[in-house]
């Protein structure tokens, strides 16, 4: 079965210095039929104008990875970590049994795009932790590249969580597919473009949640940038 999230279904929040479409109930949007996807709780697209961003405030068991589109997004946290987050790298923060972080837009002239997805841990109290690399174009074009899972494999970052999260980048002819494990589920989220999802057509915005599929297939693209979350 394929449930397909259109964008336009997607809650909004608009504070002036922030656009989200909260794909998932979050914060004032709430809608009981959308409270996540197996352990994938929150997928917020938010753009961000430039200087502004989101004071200290506080997480607590939560896997929180983000995955920047456009500009740079500044982030600083009470383990010592600052760091800048750019195009083509994931970050991931484990809040573990408590976290306090700010981010904020690192440029004064461009506004920031990015998604902010939230993973729920599978054990509560893990000391909190944080990770960021970076994936080249070329390890995601016209494939999709492990970007984060369970064992760190491949140079993906680490989520506690029984879950693979793969990137694609695709246009034109590129394909590329996934093998949905007996037992396994899956989330499709267009970042970007546009991109058809076994047959039907997604756009940017729009998700889609597989179960009882055997197989995920993305082809005849248009600029689409998307990832794939493989979930237990």
């Amino acid at each position: 079965m394929i449930t397909i999230r259109h964008r336009d279904e997607r809650g909004v929040a608009n504070m002036g210095w922030l656009n989200s479409s909260h794909s998932f109930s979050f914060g004032h949007y709430h809608d009981p039929r959308q409270m996540g996807f197996r352990s994938l709780r929150v997928i917020n697209e938010d753009r961000v104008i430039p200087g502004a961003g989101f004071p200290t405030h506080g997480h607590a068991n939560m896997e929180i990875v983000s995955y920047v589109l456009d500009g740079a997004l500044e982030h600083k946290d009470s383990i010592g970590t600052g760091s800048i987050i750019r195009p083509g790298e994931v970050q991931r923060m484990s809040a573990g049994r408590g976290i306090r972080h700010s981010e904020y837009n690192a440029s004064q002239e461009k506004s920031v795009h990015f998604l902010q997805i939230w993973i729920l841990p599978e054990a509560q109290g893990l000391a909190p932790s944080y990770e960021q690399k970076a994936y080249p174009e070329a390890e995601k074009r016209g494939k999709l590249r492990l970007v984060g899972s369970r064992d760190g494999r491949d140079g993906s970052v680490t989520i506690h969580q029984d879950i693979d999260l793969h990137a694609a980048l695709l246009d034109g002819d590129e394909s590329a597919s996934l093998e949905i494990r007996p037992g396994r589920h899956a989330w499709v989220q267009v970042a970007r473009g546009q991109v058809h999802v076994n047959g039907t057509l997604l756009k940017e915005g729009d998700g889609a949640a597989f179960s009882n599929e055997p197989v995920v297939t993305l082809d005849k693209a248009d600029l689409a940038e998307v990832l794939v979350f493989d979930l237990a």
